[in-house]
């Protein structure tokens, strides 16, 4: 199955994606690049790619919400998440269940309904419990065993932008998506 996201090798991707009412992602090594830059003060910087925070809203008008679970804690990164419009944001969780079960809660959405992308160790029981597990291209090797699915663009890349495209092709909303933007 091709789509603009790349080759789809199981079909099983493709019908999981339909079915997603959540994205779930980690932060360090997904939506950045993983490293930590700090200044001699010690204040910590990330960087974030635009097409991520693009793909990221425009997922988001289409009814899929969106969450952060992020083992670190950081202001940059509840910055860069408010100004998505994203809500459910959990920093701060070595433990990632603890913050995957309140989302559950809170929202009502079931696991099953649920995408997560993740880079290491510390995102596989949330993986193992979702209905998509994807792995950015860069991720450690276990993680891209056990994931549904792997991005083709490396954590911080633009790799969500290519899960959100992957997500509102499935669901058929990126024609409409992308009709906006040809008038």
């Amino acid at each position: 199955m091709k789509t603009q996201a790349g080759t789809i090798k199981k079909a099983n991707v493709w019908q999981k994606a339909k079915k997603l009412k959540l994205l779930i992602l980690d932060v360090d090594g997904v939506l950045t690049d993983g490293r930590l830059f700090f200044d001699n003060q010690g204040n910590e910087y990330k960087c974030f790619h635009a097409r991520d925070g693009h793909g990221i809203k425009l997922l988001r008008q289409t009814g899929v919400e969106v969450a952060v679970i992020s083992g670190r804690k950081s202001n940059s990164v509840a910055l860069r998440m408010q100004s998505l419009g994203i809500e459910h944001v959990y920093q701060g969780f070595e433990n990632k269940i603890a913050a995957f079960d309140e989302i559950i809660e809170k929202t009502g959405i079931m696991p099953e309904q649920m995408a997560h992308v993740g880079d290491d160790l510390l995102d596989l029981p949330i993986m193992s419990r979702v209905g998509l597990a994807i792995a950015v291209n860069d991720a450690n090797f276990a993680v891209k065993q056990r994931a549904d699915w792997c991005t083709t663009l490396p954590g911080g890349l633009g790799a969500v932008r290519e899960v959100c495209d992957l997500i509102m092709q499935a669901q058929g909303s990126f024609d409409d998506v992308l009709k906006m933007y040809l008038k």
